[in-house]
């Protein structure tokens, strides 16, 4: 076979002529790509594999043997106790107060943390003493908020004091009001934790807000307004949907959050009166450590990790991969 005059002038020329070093500096340039990318990546999935994946296991491990965490293991009852986990009144309980908190939490905190955020959005005096002011709330531990609550809702504690005027008055009016236990009564008790858990992590909620309203192109407001359109019509039919995004990270972080919840029950009420206020983690730690159901409550424990898993990968799934999607498409 004989080569075309024209192949034979490219290889004289050399333009056309295969590269015998291009193909190993490319390999060499892969694998050092390769290679940066495990040393940044290898000690984060060291401590994941670690501190996650390990502990996971092993409490999966425990959760099949009747086990008191002294004694070796040696009584294997198989899924026994995830059966009595999900038959038992008490959990079922507990999971039914962290879906009440998942709820309370966007119901109260996004209609207040929204509106804030949206007026604190406009230029206005003290602006930046009233986002510190704010946030504060979150900045504290939760044992330390758990504890100044807990003091100023006992019987004759603040709250008594600063609703003294309104129980006299309801008296003079003939209305019968008997001061509320907050923290004793099991009718009120998830209400006022929700009232508590709102109060200190809704800076949280306000400082994303601000955040994302930082994104969004004023020249959008700027034509609405110019079109004629009200404050309030801008803020619902331009910057609220905008913001859509910020809105739904800051909803799966709170969901994610109120499933697993434990430190503000557990300083506040540890899951009394009458475990009328447990949720799954401080119900898990009271089986595990305080009664010694170590196997039981490793059960507790996959149970908990099971539901948030899915319940992270539903909302990934069917809530922020629109989002990506969304995005992916302005970017084509």
């Amino acid at each position: 076979m004989t080569e075309t005059p024209g192949r034979a002038a490219a290889f004289v020329d050399g333009s056309h002529e295969p590269s015998t070093k291009a193909a190993p500096a490319r390999r060499a340039q892969t694998a050092r790509k390769w290679l940066e990318i495990g040393v940044f990546v290898a000690p984060a999935l060291l401590l994941f594999i670690l501190f996650v994946l390990v502990p996971v296991a092993r409490a999966g491990y425990y959760s099949l043997y009747n086990w008191n965490g002294i004694e070796e293991l040696t009584k294997f009852i198989g899924l026994d106790n995830y059966t009595r986990a999900l038959t038992d009144d008490d959990f079922l309980r507990a999971l039914r107060n962290n879906l009440f908190f998942v709820v309370g939490s966007i119901a109260v905190q996004l209609p207040i943390a929204l509106g804030v955020a949206l007026l604190m959005n406009r230029r206005m005096r003290g602006r930046g003493a009233f986002r510190l002011l704010i946030f504060v709330p979150y900045v504290l531990s939760e044992v330390i908020a758990g504890v100044m609550f807990t003091l100023m809702l006992q019987p004759h504690g603040l709250v008594d004091w600063a609703l003294s005027p309104v129980y006299g008055l309801l008296q003079t009016l003939g209305v019968d009001s008997p001061r509320p236990l907050w923290l004793a009564d099991t009718d009120v008790v998830l209400w006022t934790l929700l009232l508590v858990i709102s109060w200190k992590y809704i800076g949280f909620a306000i400082i994303l807000f601000l955040a994302g309203l930082q994104g969004i192109n004023p020249e959008l407001e700027e034509a609405a307004a110019i079109d004629g359109a009200s404050w309030w019509q801008i803020q619902r039919r331009i910057t609220i949907p905008l913001l859509g995004p910020t809105i739904r990270i800051w909803a799966f972080v709170s969901v994610i959050g109120s499933l697993q919840l434990f430190d503000m029950v557990k300083v506040m009420t540890n899951g009394g009166p009458a475990g009328s206020s447990h949720t799954m983690a401080t119900y898990m730690i009271q089986q595990g450590f305080e009664r010694s159901q170590f196997g039981y409550g490793s059960a507790v424990a996959v149970i908990l990790f099971a539901i948030s898993f899915v319940a992270a990968l539903v909302y990934i799934r069917f809530v922020l991969r629109s989002d990506n999607t969304s995005s992916d498409d302005r970017e084509a």
